[in-house]
């Protein structure tokens, strides 16, 4: 029997009480199968692992090393777990490769920081999947034993009580970096964070349950080689999701991740070869250039053009959610170049919801119709504001009829990824199809 007290990210922790016959029986790819059924967005991504058993990390954790992202895991820490809680460190690890904890972002004092990422990756996960002591916003930590009591001091007590409190009155669902502004704002946290490490070791017992090490000892030509290797593997795995299941993956986070993988079109390339009409947006002065009315006495002005687009997007029940969602987290992409008009439709043109989607602005869009498709009603909305726009993009699936003749307002098909059109498009429109990622 074991009662091993180890220590992980400066934290203090004990394994409970597990058998020996266990710990030689137990298995990890028995749990990695588990997930390839259940989780294929997960599975994905540990399949891209090295995994290397080792006893110089107490539980567990992801390391990108000499060109590989490797996960490191202790045999007795993970057969002390239920199946769960190995389905959920699991995930856990996926995270922070996913959020590109291990290569980027990394802020001072480490500690806090690992608290943060912690509390952003642990929103995420079943809170019942979460090994004991996982800061999860919300939740307090587990109450301390008799046992956990007489071996840490006062003032640990004190401090596992401070931060328990702390986190229970956390917003769920925020970012590393809200959750880290959030810690360093409370002076207790803070001093503690910005100790050294043998003093943070002390005897504080279980906050958090996984290896945080190492992750700053990566050259910056390395953490680029990493960076672009778990970009790969991300969009593989959104890729495996998108075709099969996101399993417990929660949906706000699908379209998060599909928004971090999606690079499909090339926006610049369109707004260049489909919008060529250019449209003055808005003068603003410049000393840089000459008035040529007051030459040397005021300044002259600079004109700002860009083309004025609308977006028509089809909602009807032929696209799926999925491939709207793609396209939503697409126009998130469109919007960092240009303001564009909105409008969803299937067999009418719903223009009471229409707005302009300004640049730079972040939008999240959920489905509003699910009829049928006709693209005649967009043909028609688009020519009746005509004097708005330079030319409209239609995305769809192409499966209804051919619509009229757009009459010198430029149209642009932008179609989804092993969709045609049903019929022969207008030689003057443009026809893009989107391509896998």
């Amino acid at each position: 029997m074991t009662n091993k007290e180890t220590t992980s990210n400066g934290i203090k922790l004990k394994n409970k009480k597990v058998s020996q016959s266990k710990i030689d029986n137990f298995d990890l790819s028995n749990y990695l199968v588990g997930l390839l059924w259940h989780e294929p967005f997960y599975s994905r991504i540990l399949r891209s692992l090295n995994k290397i058993e080792t006893t110089e990390i107490p539980t567990a954790g992801v390391l990108c090393k000499d060109g590989n992202i490797t996960l490191w895991w202790n045999r007795e820490f993970l057969a002390s777990l239920k199946k769960e809680e190995i389905f959920g460190l699991l995930k856990h690890e996926c995270l922070h490769l996913v959020y590109h904890h291990t290569t980027e972002r990394r802020k001072l004092p480490h500690l806090i920081w690992n608290y943060a990422t912690d509390l952003a990756i642990n929103s995420i996960i079943p809170y019942n999947q979460l090994p004991k002591g996982g800061l999860v916003p919300g939740r307090p930590l587990p109450r301390l034993t008799k046992e956990d009591k007489e071996e840490m001091s006062a003032e640990s007590i004190e401090f596992y009580k401070h931060i328990s409190n702390f986190i229970n009155n956390l917003e769920v669902g925020k970012t590393s970096e809200y959750y880290f502004q959030k810690l360093m704002q409370d002076e207790k946290i803070k001093e503690k964070g910005e100790q050294s490490f043998d003093v943070v070791m002390g005897d504080v017992s279980g906050i958090g349950f996984d290896d945080h090490e190492n992750w700053d000892s990566m050259s910056e030509d390395e953490k680029e080689l990493i960076k672009e290797k778990i970009q790969d593997v991300l969009k593989d795995a959104v890729n495996e999701a998108n075709s099969s299941s996101w399993g417990s993956v929660p949906h706000n986070i699908q379209k998060q991740l599909n928004e971090m993988v999606s690079r499909k079109i090339d926006w610049k390339a369109i707004l260049k070869r489909f919008c060529g009409i250019k449209r003055r947006d808005e003068r603003s002065s410049s000393n840089k250039r000459l008035s040529r009315k007051y030459p040397f006495i005021h300044p002259g002005i600079r004109r700002n053009y860009k083309p004025m687009i609308a977006v028509y997007i089809d909602e009807s029940g032929s696209v799926s959610d999925k491939e709207l969602q793609k396209f939503y987290s697409e126009l998130n992409n469109l919007s960092d170049k240009t303001d564009f008009y909105v409008y969803r439709f299937d067999t009418q043109v719903n223009d009471n919801e229409g707005f302009i989607w300004k640049k730079g602005k972040k939008i999240s869009l959920n489905r509003s119709k699910c009829g049928g498709t006709c693209f005649n009603s967009v043909t028609k909305h688009a020519l009746k504001n005509k004097k708005k726009f330079d030319g409209y993009i239609i995305f769809t699936d192409g499966c209804a009829p051919k619509p009229k003749e757009s009459n010198g307002l430029k149209r642009c098909w932008l179609l989804i990824e092993n969709y045609n059109l049903m019929f022969e498009p207008s030689s003057k429109d443009t026809v893009i199809q989107s391509k896998n990622s």
